[in-house]
């Protein structure tokens, strides 16, 4: 019954009871006569608006029974009758509920939910039951995302948020469209963020839904944004937050999203002092490309005498992005005469600190440090010349020393995983490389020896190659290039990048899509690397993998059988934990 045919059929008195009337008692007869009318959630309040009006008691009998069919009573007879007949009971039960789900998704219409308020006036019970399984709340969340103009959705969002389980709706646009669930999934979200390990998948995967979220909206971003560099300020665990910060930045840039004005406005007062610096910076943003204009602008504002912008001005992730694309990517030329201001401003983004001096009470002042300044300077000029003149393999190893030399510098290891991965993707690198463990790769070892913080993008680059499809390369040059890729991701392993690494060989071997002998061979190097104790998570991955036969069957023979020495060390570790 909707809202226009209740008002045409009720007018309340004084007392506030229905006025009788052969049209209201007609109307709701009609409701009687509907199938399975009884199991409606409104049959009490339409009985009583009946017998209040003086219907008549027999005929809401007659009417009720002869129109009950039992839909709900059969379907769990049959159920039941499944059971008896020996289906497991958990799987009947998930049968009934996703056949449910589809009929619900299928003819769901929002409107009607809605009156559901109208009508009892309050939330039903019904409601407030339904939330306390997993099932009907992730109903409940698909249905959110196809009809976010549902209030009887959005109140229920509201609901399951109430009751704890805002976890869950990390990626529900409804979220954000109500201040009071969005705060808190926003809360969960970082929180959830905070205790992972930024090296581990989870944590990637949980920047990434956090991130969606927050994109959700300009509301959502500005809201967001403002409260994560808020408590960036804070001494304990800033770093952290402008770490999530600049991720979600990042995001929103790489899904088309122009938020530089929003970044900029985070700037506050820098704005104010440093406009100049501020205005060539948001052009370059908002255009995403480098000028050697307001190159010059900023490099004036941060080399000269007068109090330079703060630092976090150029340590925005895009500028730097762009800066070390244009110093370091193949194939990006760079207008000569401003070559040294690219490179000065790069080394001041990656080198210089700043810190307040003063004792607590005083007037603070600020001081910055730029000890590192030249040597890093010095160092990015060396090896962008060395890259920049696109030499061979043959010329770069004499080479070498001076790149092992200037690797100590994080933004030239940087540099150099663009570098090298704009050079070893070209399709004929691999046709044409003659050696067995290319130079350009062998850099990368000594990348990963020397920052554990940059193996995230080394790993990638591996990947990326050891996936590639090398058609021109005869079969067995193939499987020598995976074997040679393996053997940087174990070199990987032995500097600390153990278990995402791990994880990568375990989905190729679960999707059985690479080349047993390939697993083999990664098992039996890993095996002669490691040795215990073993984390109970690396046991987890690795232990399938040397138990299963298709891979090792070919050692068990042997008398010193690796594979069997580690399942019996690895089985007693996880006795011991």
């Amino acid at each position: 019954m909707n809202k226009e045919e209740d008002e045409e059929m009720w007018t309340e008195d004084m007392d506030g009871f229905p006025a009788t009337g052969e049209f209201s008692l007609q109307n709701i007869a009609k409701n009687f006569s509907k199938q399975d009318y009884i199991m409606e959630p409104s049959i009490f309040l339409q009985l009583k608006r009946y017998f209040q009006a003086g219907g008549e008691p027999e005929l809401v009998i007659d009417q009720l029974s002869q129109n009950y069919t039992a839909t709900a009573q059969m379907a769990n007879l049959l159920a039941d009758w499944l059971v008896v007949a020996g289906m497991d009971g958990i799987e009947v039960q998930a049968m009934v509920e996703n056949h449910l789900k589809d009929m619900i998704l299928k003819i769901f219409d929002p409107k009607k939910a809605d009156t559901i308020f109208t009508e009892e006036g309050e939330t039903p019970s019904w409601l407030t039951m339904l939330i306390e399984h997993k099932t009907w709340r992730d109903l409940i969340y698909r249905l959110a995302e196809e009809y976010p103009d549902c209030l009887m959705l959005n109140f229920t969002i509201k609901l399951i948020s109430d009751a704890g389980y805002q976890s869950e709706i990390t990626s529900i646009s409804t979220a954000a469209q109500q201040l009071e669930v969005f705060s808190r999934v926003l809360k969960t979200s970082i929180t959830k963020i905070l205790s992972k390990n930024p090296s581990d998948e989870e944590w990637h995967t949980a920047i990434e839904e956090l991130a969606k979220m927050v994109c959700f909206g300009q509301h959502t971003y500005i809201y967001s944004q403002i409260l994560v560099h808020v408590l960036a300020q804070e001494t304990k665990g800033g770093h952290n937050m402008k770490r999530i910060a600049q991720e979600v930045q990042q995001y929103a840039l790489r899904n088309g999203l122009n938020v530089t004005p929003m970044t900029m406005a985070l700037y506050g007062n820098t704005q104010i002092e440093h406009p100049q610096a501020c205005e060539a910076l948001s052009s370059m943003l908002s255009r995403n490309c480098l000028n050697p204009a307001d190159i010059n602008v900023l490099y004036r504002c941060y080399s000269s005498t007068s109090p330079a912008p703060p630092i976090d001005l150029v340590r925005n992730p895009q500028f730097l992005d762009l800066l070390v694309d244009s110093l370091f990517k193949a194939g990006v030329k760079i207008n000569q005469e401003h070559k040294s201001k690219y490179i000065y401003l790069l080394a001041y983004a990656s080198s210089v600190s700043e810190t307040m001096s003063g004792k607590k009470g005083s007037n603070k002042q600020k001081v910055i440090h730029k000890e590192e300044l030249k040597p890093t300077v010095q160092a990015i000029e060396q090896v962008h010349s060395i890259c920049n003149l696109n030499k061979g393999s043959t010329e770069l190893i004499a080479e070498i020393q001076a790149l092992y030399n200037c690797i100590k510098f994080p933004v030239v290891g940087v540099g150099l995983i663009r570098w090298i991965e704009a050079t070893v993707t070209e399709p004929s690198f691999f046709k044409l490389c003659t050696e067995s463990t290319p130079i350009h790769l062998a850099i990368l070892d000594e990348i990963a020896n020397v920052h554990p913080s940059l193996h995230d993008g080394i790993l990638k680059l591996l990947i990326r190659l050891f996936e590639s499809k090398q058609d021109e390369l005869e079969i067995l040059v193939q499987l020598e290039l995976k074997k040679m890729l393996l053997d940087r991701m174990i070199n990987l392993l032995t500097r600390g990048c153990v278990m995402p690494v791990v994880k990568y060989i375990k989905q190729c071997c679960a999707k059985g899509d690479t080349d047993v002998s390939l697993i083999r061979y990664f098992v039996t190097e890993v095996l002669e690397t490691i040795t215990q104790p073993y984390s109970p998570e690396f046991v987890s991955l690795f232990l399938p993998m040397v138990e299963n036969e298709d891979i090792t069957n070919r050692m068990n023979d042997e008398e010193n059988d690796p594979f069997a020495e580690f399942i019996v060390q690895a089985r007693a570790n996880m006795f011991s934990n």
